[in-house]
């Protein structure tokens, strides 16, 4: 978390500070913003690396104070306007895009203002797994289910509890009752109750239909901003037979036990 407050620099409303982080993630927070933040992304990776990274922001829910923009060569491209309340919207770019430039908006009472958001460094690929616009709702194949056991933040067995949909963020929460936990790189899932039942919740978009449905699923995805993103997650009975097919084969990428 980087904090900075604008009322130390009440008397040169056009200063520019710079703030550097190291983190390949974490959150920006600007109270009181007057001027302006030119935020340098710097991760602890070799700078050749640098063109593989995504980076995406997402801004707080009660954001506001200033604009962002990415910025490259003195260039300003508006990502964020000031008021804009999308929620839960994540905006993604390509490292050597730019970086990002904060300018605080003329304000009446900078006190009552705090610009924030949150962002996550990723590569390129993971970042198109989770941002794919083409057919984000379309059936994994059985070579991307076998290779999403292998590479994604969470493998699970369970069964669909309830699906709840949240219309103004355009997503759907799936309530998940977990049979048999393979991987979480985050305790997304956790027991519940005296029963000592795992469960969980994973995100997805509102336009691919998830509805509540009989029997078991392997729920495989990434972790973003916190929370579980839906990948690949096929019938388990349909898991078991392309692994199986796989395993005989000698084709299949990684172990995983899915009995």
């Amino acid at each position: 978390l980087s904090s900075s407050s604008g009322l130390t620099h009440e008397s040169h409303r056009k200063d520019v500070e710079q703030v550097y982080l190291r983190c390949s993630e974490g959150s920006i927070e600007w109270m009181y913003p007057t001027g302006a933040l030119i935020v340098n992304l710097r991760p602890n990776i070799s700078p050749a690396s640098y063109k593989h990274l995504t980076v995406c922001i997402k801004p707080f829910k009660d954001s506001a104070g200033a604009n962002i923009y990415l910025e490259k060569t003195g260039e300003l491209k508006l990502l964020v306007r000031d008021g804009d309340r999308s929620p839960s919207r994540v905006y993604c770019f390509g490292y050597n895009q730019g970086g990002l430039f904060v300018e605080a908006t003329p304000q009446q009472d900078i006190s009552r203002k705090i610009t924030g958001f949150q962002y996550e460094l990723m590569s390129k690929g993971i970042a198109a797994d989770l941002h794919t616009a083409s057919a984000p709702c379309r059936p994994c194949s059985d070579t991307e289910v076998l290779l999403a056991v292998c590479t994604s933040d969470f493998v699970i067995r369970g069964s669909i509890q309830n699906v709840t949909n949240e219309a103004e963020e355009q997503e759907s929460v799936i309530h998940v009752g977990v049979n048999k936990l393979y991987r979480q790189k985050s305790k997304v899932f956790q027991l519940t109750g005296e029963s000592g039942n795992w469960r969980g919740q994973i995100k997805t978009l509102l336009e691919c239909g998830v509805k509540p449905g009989d029997g078991d699923f392997l729920f495989t995805g990434r972790m973003h901003f916190g929370e579980a993103r839906l990948g690949c997650a096929p019938r388990f009975k349909d898991f078991q037979r392309m692994y199986k097919e796989a395993k005989d084969k000698g084709l299949n990428p990684c172990e995983i036990g899915p009995d």
